[in-house]
């Protein structure tokens, strides 16, 4: 079996594209353009895009172009999607193609969470969710990309303790994207310039609990990292390379996003040091979905271009 190059193509793109929608949902955030199209799907009533006037702001710009790129987003999606359905391996894989539907089942959903935020008038909760199914999306379109270069094989646990270090990390994770998520919307930039406080909780207590839970993420994957250590140097193996490799990745990406945090803290939360820690949160959740996957290695699928009948019979 060899990797279609169309198709990992595709799959590269679906997930920085996942991961470039966090960012500009982001610069919304940022710059109070929450409600810069006050309407939805319409941007304004009776208009699809936003209506230059002499007193118009930048706000409904940038949000349109994040609704923008939602609809490249969709189209990536679609193409992967027919990709991994018409080209080969993939097409003779019913584990790949139900995994590949994830990522726009995903974008519709998110596209309907949009409205209602717009609806709701940003309400925290809302714009929390529709965080959460983004970063939920990152973790989804990176696990798509871990399987397509690997058979689908039964996948054997690198270690005894594999099931019990991929739920720790796994669940820690969750939980500090989800106190990140609370942090942001008791803070300053929770996404309206009209009415920048959401959340009636004391900031410098939520941060201190999202903090405690980053430490507890940091031990659990240095912890992980030295049991997987410890068995490549009784049973080295290509399998244990890739899992010392992808859980350092997660310590580095963590280790990079906790200084972020703790000086965009200090600083009093300047807007390009925020959604540089969005930024990282997508990377930290990209890097956890491959380090969990490589507790459990599959066969991996042969490299070079993929083999199509053509070629075939001409070789023959």
């Amino acid at each position: 079996m060899t990797l279609d190059r169309t198709t990992h193509s595709l799959a590269i793109a679906n997930l920085v594209a996942q991961i470039g929608i966090i960012v500009t949902g982001g610069l919304v955030r940022l710059t109070g353009s929450g409600l810069g199209c006050s309407q939805w799907p319409l941007c304004e009533p009776g208009q699809f895009t936003p209506q230059f006037r002499e007193e118009s702001s930048i706000h409904p710009y940038i949000e349109f172009g994040n609704r923008t790129l939602t609809g490249v987003l969709t189209i990536i999606a679609v193409l992967l999607l027919i990709a991994v359905y018409r080209r080969e391996p993939t097409k003779s894989r019913p584990s790949m193609k139900r995994l590949a539907w994830w990522p726009l089942i995903g974008i519709i959903a998110q596209a309907i969470i949009g409205g209602i935020t717009v609806w709701v008038d940003l309400h925290p909760a809302i714009v929390g969710l529709h965080m959460l199914i983004s970063l939920s999306l990152v973790a989804v379109s990176a696990y798509i990309l871990w399987r397509l270069p690997r058979q689908d094989t039964a996948p054997s646990p690198l270690l005894p303790q594999s099931q019990i270090l991929s739920y720790s990390v796994s669940l820690s994770a969750a939980l500090l994207v989800i106190l990140g998520t609370v942090v942001t919307g008791a803070g300053p930039h929770s996404g309206d310039a009209t009415e920048p406080y959401r959340w009636g909780m004391d900031t410098v207590m939520v941060s201190r609990v999202h903090a405690l839970s980053a430490w507890l993420f940091t031990a659990i994957a240095i912890a992980g990292l030295v049991l997987i250590l410890r068995h490549r140097k009784m049973n080295p193996s290509a399998d244990a390379d890739v899992a010392v490799t992808a859980w350092s990745g997660v310590l580095v990406v963590a280790a990079l996003n906790g200084l972020i945090g703790y000086v965009q803290h200090a600083t009093n939360l300047p807007e390009p040091l925020v959604l540089a820690h969005m930024f990282g949160a997508a990377l930290l959740v990209a890097s956890v979905a491959y380090a969990a996957s490589a507790l459990y290695p599959r066969t991996r699928a042969s490299s070079g271009p993929a083999v199509t009948p053509t070629t075939a019979a001409a070789r023959r």
